[in-house]
Parts: structure tokens; sequence; C-alpha cells
């Protein structure tokens, strides 16, 4: 995967059911060129473990998923972006020009590929989007957000950095299973 201005690429297309959208990429998965890279971060067991990736997991013979099945994950409904694109060691290291900026260029993203869903890891990351989709809305909480970008429902997980001790390994999964039932939900008749 190409490294492009020192960042990751967005695996964006039309017609996606879900993309995963992080605050930022890491120096450490941009060097690895692939979203979610650290062995730390929870983000691919969880997601492994999860109803979310059932068929992706059967229709690419695999029992669980790895960083480098980011490209591939493309053709069966899941895509990757960020907040913003500057990858840096800590998300703390983002301005917040830096923040809102980016959620100028994400909106217009989701706008223009339309997911079904743009699934935020954490609370910090959607609160910029958040607020500026809704300046008076509460605070978001984890699960559905009243708040749409285009056609795009929203859906905010826990942050799955194994810096994130307030969630277990567990809830995180449970967390990526809720998501497929509200996904699940929006394709129902």
């Amino acid at each position: 995967m190409a490294k492009r201005n020192n960042t990751l690429p967005d695996l964006l297309r039309g017609g996606l059911d879900v993309v995963f959208v992080g605050i930022n990429p890491s120096l450490y998965s941009v060097a690895q060129g692939h979203y979610f890279a650290r062995r730390s971060n929870r983000f691919w067991p969880c997601f492994s473990r999860s109803v979310l990736s059932e068929a992706a997991r059967r229709a690419l013979a695999v029992a669980r998923l790895e960083p480098q099945h980011d490209r591939a994950l493309l053709e069966h409904g899941f895509g990757f972006t960020d907040v913003a694109k500057r990858a840096s060691v800590r998300a703390s290291e983002l301005s917040h020009s830096e923040l809102a900026a980016g959620v100028v260029h994400l909106v217009a993203k989701l706008e223009h590929h339309r997911p079904r869903v743009a699934c935020f890891h954490g609370i910090t990351g959607y609160r910029h989007v958040a607020t500026a989709l809704d300046p008076t809305a509460a605070p978001p909480a984890l699960g559905v957000q009243k708040q749409r970008i285009g056609m795009t429902r929203c859906f905010l997980v826990p942050s799955p950095s194994g810096a994130n001790a307030h969630f277990t390994p567990a809830d995180q999964t449970g967390w990526y299973d809720r998501l497929a039932e509200f996904a699940h939900s929006l394709s129902a008749p």
C-alpha cells in the first residue's frame, strides 16, 4: 500500500456497508501500510470475533482478519478512513484546527461515497464531527447517533486502542456485534 504524503490512503468506494473512521493514522500504521497495524490495537482481533466480519472471514477463508486484509475488505463492504489524515504518535498531537479541517474533508468523502454506516472509533474523534454537524447537540454516547452525513448513518464504538482500559476486548467485540445488528436493520424490508 502506497504511503502517499506520509499517511494511509482512504480505502473508500461507492456501495460500502460500513466505513471505519479513526481519529488519524498512527506513524506505525503508516510505516506498515495498513490500518490499525499495531499489535496492541484491538481492532483486528475484536472485529474478527464479531458477527460483523463473519461473511468476510468466510469469503477470505481466514479465521482471523489481520491488518493486511484492510484492502481486501473493500470487496466485502468495508472501508477505512480517518477524521484527520496526518499521522502522529498520539491523536492528542493534532490541533483543533487540523481536526476541524479534517471533518470538512471527511464529510465530503462520505457524502460522495455514501456508505450505509460510518463507524467512528472513539468519542474523542467523533466529538469534532458531531459538533460540526450540530453545535447544539448533546454530547455523543456510544451506539447509533442522531446525526447523519448525507445518507450515511453514524455509529460510535469505543476506541480499539490498547490504551483504552475502560473497555475490555469482549466489550469491543460486543460493540461490533451491535453495529452488525444495526447495519442489518437498515437493509431489512
